[in-house]
């Protein structure tokens, strides 16, 4: 038995702490970091417990704390390739896990007690072994950020990566993503990447060290569905609460809905394409329905559109809000396009007319989106709509304002011709 200082943070320990009618207590649990004196333990609940260290016995389960030597890791590394070779297996499809961070690629770091992106391809792998009888997988890492950093320079590098990989042979794209920011990314790459095979988004709510973690089954699913007959880019997530299924949602048509529940997504102003009904005893069984048209697997040719114009913004109007900062965007800032977030059927006070039209003058598109996400943008009814299409709105249709604002940013990066870009932002199939 190894007491108090003799343990570090990562390691897994047994606490027996005396009370004081004479019994004992017992906890276990990784220890954490502190900056008290006290020893903070994550039991198996999840939850963090603070003991103090007088009248303690703590015994060393496991070690979890030290760092691989140099010569440890590559030898680590050595045997998980030609453990990787090993397990190919003959007949089936070949799937490209394109890892770039989020909670369904995090576990708890013990030098900051957060959940933080750090498993590698691999890790996502060895935690889901299910994986290896779906399909041949290859890794790779693309970044290992929390979503909220994506930016439109990371969309372009992931596009190519995407492109690299089905022009390589990948017969479908597997893009591991934290969910808050997903929906984006989804957008932006069902615009800059035209695929033959599934590239397919996931997630989860919870990371993969939690017990209520959605991250497997998500993951399953996803395999799944990159291995089926859809060829457009997708997110797969929880359909419900319970582990029953998952819903396919088309990349332009989806969004987080809900902060931490599992069943998060949902498809806006349109049905999912079809669900994935789940069967935890035996992957076999896992089986389709589907609700809607799709692109199916070799209808389009690969093709890699990923010009995008990074300054575009997104306006939330609010009541009261200073129509000066559509000038500062547009004048201090030089920004090429804008989406306002109206109200209704998408609308600004009267205010704001003047500087929508003074910008559109000036070469940038408006596009009008609503903030009550369902429906159809119409600027017909109402005397200030009509104003803003005289002023040269465009008409966002029923787009989200954050795949309005996606889709602007490409359609900036084809062409700067003013009733091309107008074109392009109302057509229903790009």
């Amino acid at each position: 038995m190894q007491r108090n200082n003799s343990f570090v943070e990562g390691d897994r320990i047994r606490i027996k702490k005396k009370r004081t009618d004479s019994g004992v207590v017992v906890y276990e649990g990784v220890v954490m970091p502190t900056a008290t004196r006290n020893v903070v333990i994550k039991l198996d609940s999840g939850y963090n417990i603070g003991i103090r260290q007088e009248n303690v016995e703590i015994e060393v389960i496991e070690r979890g704390g030290r760092l691989k030597t140099e010569k440890e890791a590559k030898e680590g590394a050595e045997e998980g390739e030609e453990t990787r070779k090993r397990k190919v297996k003959e007949g089936l499809p070949t799937l490209s896990i394109l890892s770039t961070g989020g909670t369904i690629a995090s576990k708890v770091d013990y030098r900051t007690g957060a959940v933080s992106p750090q498993f590698s391809t691999e890790d996502i792998l060895e935690a889901i072994p299910e994986l290896g009888q779906i399909a041949n997988i290859k890794g790779k890492v693309i970044y290992s950020i929390l979503s909220e950093n994506m930016r439109a320079e990371y969309w372009r590098k992931l596009a190519a990566e995407v492109y690299t990989e089905i022009k390589n042979g990948a017969e479908g794209i597997i893009v591991t993503h934290g969910t808050d920011t997903m929906g984006y990314t989804a957008a932006a790459l069902s615009f800059m990447v035209q695929t033959p095979v599934p590239v397919v988004l996931v997630g989860s709510q919870r990371s993969s060290d939690r017990p209520s973690s959605d991250a497997a089954m998500n993951t399953i699913c996803a395999a799944k569905v990159a291995c089926s007959d859809l060829a457009e880019v997708v997110v797969v997530m929880h359909g419900s609460t319970s582990d029953n299924f998952c819903l396919i949602h088309r990349g332009t048509k989806v969004r987080k809905m809900h902060t931490s529940a599992r069943d998060a997504f949902q498809s806006i102003n349109d049905t999912p394409i079809g669900k994935v009904i789940y069967d935890a005893t035996d992957i076999n069984k896992i089986r389709f329905e589907f609700f809607s048209a799709y692109t199916k697997r070799g209808e389009n040719e690969l093709e890699l559109s990923d010009k995008l114009e990074d300054k575009c913004c997104l306006i939330k109007f609010y009541p009261g809000a200073d129509p000066a900062i559509l000038d500062f965007f547009v004048a201090q800032q030089g920004y090429k396009g804008i989406v306002l977030e109206g109200t209704g059927l998408g609308h600004v006070s009267a205010e704001w007319i003047p500087g929508v039209a003074r910008a559109i003058k000036q070469g940038i598109p408006v596009v009008m989106t609503s903030q009550c996400l369902y429906g159809t943008i119409c600027d017909r009814v109402y005397d200030t709509g009509r104003d803003l299409l005289r002023a040269g709105i465009i008409e966002g249709e029923d787009m989200l304002p954050e795949t309005a604002l996606v889709k602007l940013m490409w359609v900036l990066g084809q062409t700067s011709d003013m009733e091309e870009v107008r074109r392009l932002m109302r057509d229903e199939k790009i």
